[in-house]
């Protein structure tokens, strides 16, 4: 079948709240140049990021108007540009359409054909979903690079993190267990303990009725704990300074989880400067947009490669999304703003089922 000369796709005309800015809206299929590929998109995910992009409140603005969608998606490559070697026509392929920060544009993921950079291109297998596979390159890999690369956590220690119910929480739970590391699982609900603990999490410190600092030693012992991941901020996350040991360091990759959070309090976390001076104790931010600004097209490939093959080996569990069609746009985002909604919602493109997926 020959390729379109003319697509669908969802652009935001401005800054605002995604369903006041979106239009679905037909645009001409681009054509890739050399070292690049078209993408025929068969699933993308509407992550909450993509979401505080259109409302200018995440960590870059793009030039609008622009396609929605600013991390993966998954589909096959329609053509290659002139004199691109190394892929194939007909190949599936995940797309990374994260923005490295510095770093150049990349098209939006909510449309139905894109060109991607061919270094920005993972292949992956025809028996991995399109749910798993459209959802490969953020979530999983945040979870991969946090406990092997930023803090290089060791079989046996221990690991503290905060809103352990949470995608990346819960993937961080299933890495530790496969790689021996013992985890220490900070919630704020009661009702979700025995969650994290049939999950696999070692031990649960629950916040609604739980002193986070004196669990932590009550559970650790005399050696403590150096090293924790938090996505909380706030006085959350000085708890979790406070309660490592001296020379420990947590590693922050989000503030309340989410990006609608405004209050002031929220946005910070209120160090002790003794235990920072005294105890020599560090804080330091993580963001995978930065992370892809400062790794090479080589390193990123190797951890894209990795979190690949521990999901197709059933290692880490990617809960599978749900699927809408381009012009339900609106419930989408709807689903996707809902608190506690349960499955991650998918644009999808001709019935979100690929031929191979059975």
């Amino acid at each position: 079948m020959p390729t379109p000369e003319s697509m669908r796709a969802l652009v935001a005309g401005k800054v605002g709240e995604p369903n006041d800015v979106l239009r679905l809206e037909s645009r001409p299929v681009p054509v890739p140049e050399a070292g690049q590929a078209l993408i025929r998109v068969r699933a993308t995910p509407i992550h909450a990021s993509d979401l505080h992009v259109l409302r200018g409140r995440y960590g870059f603005t793009p030039e609008f108007p622009a396609v929605g969608g600013n991390m993966e998606c998954v589909g096959r490559i329609e053509a290659l540009g002139p004199d691109t070697e190394g892929l194939k026509i007909g190949q599936r392929v995940v797309a990374v359409a994260i923005p490295a920060v510095p770093g150049p544009p990349v098209a939006g993921t909510w449309q139905e054909y894109l060109v991607a950079d061919t270094r920005r291109l993972l292949p992956v297998p025809d028996d991995l979903s399109d749910s798993d596979a459209c959802q490969l390159a953020v979530n999983p890999l945040t979870a991969l690079l946090l406990v092997t690369r930023e803090l290089d956590v060791q079989p046996g220690e221990w690991l503290v993190q905060t809103a352990a119910g949470s995608t990346v929480g819960r993937l961080v739970i299933q890495l530790a267990k496969h790689l021996g590391v013992r985890t220490i699982n900070v919630v704020r609900r009661r009702a979700a303990v025995d969650g994290i603990k049939a999950l696999g999490g070692d031990e649960v410190i629950c916040t609604e009725d739980e002193d986070l600092v004196r669990r932590v030693a009550e559970i650790a012992g005399r050696d403590g704990v150096r090293k924790a991941v938090d996505c909380v901020a706030g006085h959350v996350g000085a708890q979790v300074s406070q309660a490592l040991a001296p020379g420990g360091e947590v590693v922050v990759y989000g503030a309340l989880s989410t990006h609608r959070q405004t209050d002031p309090a929220a946005l910070t976390i209120p160090l002790s400067a003794r235990s920072v001076i005294y105890e020599t104790k560090v804080v330091r931010g993580f963001w995978l947009n930065r992370w892809f600004g400062s790794a090479s097209s080589e390193e990123a490939l190797r951890a894209l490669t990795e979190v690949r093959d521990l999901v197709a080996a059933e290692v880490l569990s990617i809960p599978e999304g749900r699927p809408f069609p381009l012009e339900d746009f609106a419930d989408a985002v709807t689903l996707a703003e809902t608190p506690a909604r349960g499955a991650k919602p998918l644009f999808v493109f001709e019935g979100g089922h690929d031929e191979h997926d059975g």
